[in-house]
Order: C-alpha cells, then sequence, then structure tokens
C-alpha cells in the first residue's frame, strides 16, 4: 500500500479549511436565528401579556414581554413541566428555610405574597395544574411577615 503524492498547496489546504469553518459557523448563528424565532409565537405573546396584566392587577412589578416570551414560552416552561410532582413541591419547600446549612436548617414561615406569581403562571400557563397546586399552598402555612 502506497500514499499518493499531495498535490495541493498548504495555502490551498487552509483556504478548504477556512470555508468549511465559515460554512459551519453560518450553519449554526442560522439554527440559533431560526429556532428563536420559531419560539416566539403569538400565542406566546398572547401568555405573555395576560399574564403581565395579571401581574399588574396583583401590584406585582412587571417583567418586560420578551422576557416572559423567553423563559415561559407559549407552554410556561419548567413552571408548568408538572408543577405537583413530590420533586417540584420538594424543591420549592427546600427554598422556604431560614438560609443555614446541615443541621441548622430550619423551615421558615413565609410571606403570603410567596407564591402569588406562581400561583399566576400555573393560572395563564396550565391551568388544569391549578387546583392541585392552589391546594399544596393553602395548606402551608404562611402569614403576612413582610412589610408592605
Amino acid at each position: 500500500m502506497s500514499t499518493p503524492a499531495e498535490t495541493q498547496s498548504p495555502r490551498e489546504r487552509s483556504f478548504i479549511y477556512y470555508l468549511a469553518w465559515a460554512v459551519i459557523v453560518l450553519m449554526v448563528v442560522g439554527a440559533l436565528v431560526v429556532f428563536n424565532a420559531a419560539r416566539e409565537t403569538s400565542q406566546a405573546r398572547q401568555k405573555a401579556d395576560e399574564l403581565i396584566a395579571a401581574l399588574e392587577d396583583a401590584g406585582a412589578r412587571t417583567p418586560d414581554r420578551d422576557q416572559v416570551v423567553r423563559v415561559l414560552g407559549d407552554d410556561g416552561g419548567a413552571t408548568c413541566e408538572d408543577p405537583n410532582a413530590a420533586l417540584s413541591r420538594a424543591t420549592l419547600l427546600s427554598q422556604l428555610a431560614n438560609g443555614a446549612g446541615g443541621p441548622g436548617a430550619r423551615p421558615v414561615i413565609a410571606d403570603s405574597k410567596v407564591f402569588q406569581g406562581q400561583l399566576l403562571i400555573i393560572e395563564v400557563y396550565c391551568p388544569d395544574e391549578l387546583e392541585d397546586f392552589r391546594q399544596f399552598v393553602e395548606d402551608l402555612e404562611t402569614d403576612d411577615v413582610a412589610s408592605s
């Protein structure tokens, strides 16, 4: 077996490599643009507007519509990914603690407004999960502990 003699100059090979990399980079950029454009559908914008209006009615600060569309999409994103599952509830409850680590960690009585935003998101994006999650929140011990 023999190796054929190389007939291209190093400059020609470099040009081919650079051209191939340029094509790959353009394809990746094009894919990202198409992905972002496809994700921002009219339904996502409509639901974002509905959520922003609900937040305004509740007296909360409102994010930019584009931020809501990017984070929640048209299906509620991670918030609506089975919010009543045991792991989702455990993650939420683990955040309602005093901030200590190890044996010093203790649950706290959270402010009653803590869950208001999440309830609004679930109401707008996945209303079929709302009643179970609302019951879960009502079973928690909350109080008006933060000054308004």
